[in-house]
């Protein structure tokens, strides 16, 4: 699946704006540092998906469903597009297993340089991987 995200050449590429990337990424901060919702270990902003590592405090419906529904609104807002869905109904989610941690971490860091919009994960702006001090990342 990612695969097809990754090399899609139609659809909506919304998180490719960077006043949009950079709203999603300040709010998975904040649902961290603020709302205590959940602990992030790692994420990426791509142009028409992205991808989180996170341990959850409170049960998903509790900071998925809210963290959708305001960066649609606000991402809406800025598009002019109030009231269009942003987000896909569903996500994909999965208990990560001992072990399998460290290579999901790096996989998610990875996507852009495997979608080739970047030479190294550090160039990303958009991700846990951005060098500190970039300007890019909220």
């Amino acid at each position: 699946m990612d695969r097809l995200l990754d090399t899609a050449t139609s659809g909506p590429f919304y998180l490719r704006r960077p006043e949009i990337a950079a709203l999603v990424v300040a709010a998975l901060k904040k649902g961290e540092t603020h709302l205590r919702r959940y602990e992030l270990h790692a994420y990426v902003v791509m142009p028409n998906h992205i991808h989180l590592l996170v341990t959850p405090h409170v049960i998903a419906t509790r900071w998925l469903g809210p963290l959708k529904g305001f960066t649609a609104h606000e991402a809406n807002r800025s598009l002019g597009t109030t009231g269009e869905p942003f987000w896909q109904d569903e996500s994909y989610d999965h208990l990560v297993r001992e072990g399998e941690f460290e290579r999901i971490r790096k996989y998610i860091e990875l996507n852009p340089v495997n979608a080739g919009l970047v030479a190294e994960a550090e160039d990303f702006p958009w991700s846990s991987a951005t060098r500190v001090g970039s300007g890019h990342a909220a």
